[in-house]
């Protein structure tokens, strides 16, 4: 690949979609982007930039940008954001929000589904001790083929072996051929939307417990400290916020603390954590 055209796609990634390709990830570059060249036809990467380059080319570049999207997920994934949700925060939340009996839920990165349906089966299970109340789960990625995917809520034999208990494989799933749909009464717990975190959040509503898991690995300091500002602002201060286990606010941003005792929970600063720590 020719430095300039190197260049030109880490810069346009970025400013995009907040992701670092550094010049070790040059081999990334070629081959998400090879497919997308022979696709329409161009002449290998040095073709694709120059296309990128031309009037009107917004089509091209967030097909390009959805194509270095990793789409990694898997059902109840590190267990403990899933755990403490129903330990910790559930209990909590079942009794301050005790007045207007709705809790509203955000996956900031929801890729093919498997978080969000998580949560909802959860709930699910749950449901008969919460009568009156209503669960409002928003799923968005930047991707909009992920999405289209998470919210047919088709699986194969490996992604739903991977993470999920097989009492709710068979109680939530139907199989289809080779392939899992889940329940439709846990689809339509979701609402799946589009959105880049690069952009403005204020069209969001408030929310009670927010995951936005291994997303912030792939972004510079600046952009993790700007996304972070801007979750802040659609949170309660008693809200909740999950991390990936590889992700911090430490030394990024001064709007968030951690939860004594909960690894990868953490709330707004002018919060009382008290009801949520673990000794």
């Amino acid at each position: 690949m020719r430095p300039e055209d190197f260049q030109y796609l880490s810069t346009m990634l970025k400013q995009k979609s907040g992701l670092i390709v550094n010049d070790q990830k040059v081999y990334l570059l070629e081959s998400r982007l090879m497919p997308v060249a022979r696709q329409h036809n161009l002449d290998g990467l040095s073709g694709l930039v120059e296309a990128l380059r031309r009037p009107g080319s917004d089509a091209l570049v967030k097909e390009v940008t959805e194509a270095m999207t990793t789409n990694e997920s898997f059902f109840f994934r590190d267990n403990t954001p899933f755990d403490s949700l129903k330990e910790s925060v559930l209990p909590v939340m079942k009794k301050s929000r005790e007045a207007k009996k709705s809790l509203n839920i955000w996956c900031a990165a929801a890729s093919s589904g498997q978080e969000p349906y998580s949560i909802s089966m959860i709930l699910k299970e749950q449901e008969k001790d919460w009568p009156g109340w209503r669960f409002n789960i928003l799923a968005t990625d930047i991707c909009t083929k992920i999405l289209k995917k998470a919210g047919e809520g088709l699986y194969s034999q490996f992604e739903v072996q991977r993470g999920l208990p097989i009492q709710m494989m068979m109680k939530y799933f139907t199989q289809e051929g080779d392939l899992w749909r889940i329940s439709p009464d846990i689809r339509m717990m979701v609402k799946y939307q589009y959105l880049n975190l690069l952009d403005s959040l204020s069209g969001l509503q408030t929310f009670d417990i927010v995951y936005c898991r291994n997303v912030l690995i792939y972004f510079d300091q600046e952009t993790k400290s700007q996304v972070l500002f801007k979750i802040r602002k659609q949170m309660h201060k008693d809200s909740i916020l999950y991390l990936g286990a590889a992700e911090t606010v430490l030394g990024i941003s001064d709007d968030f603390k951690p939860v004594k005792g909960q690894r990868g929970m953490y709330m707004p600063s002018d919060g009382d954590q008290t009801p949520y720590q673990k000794v």
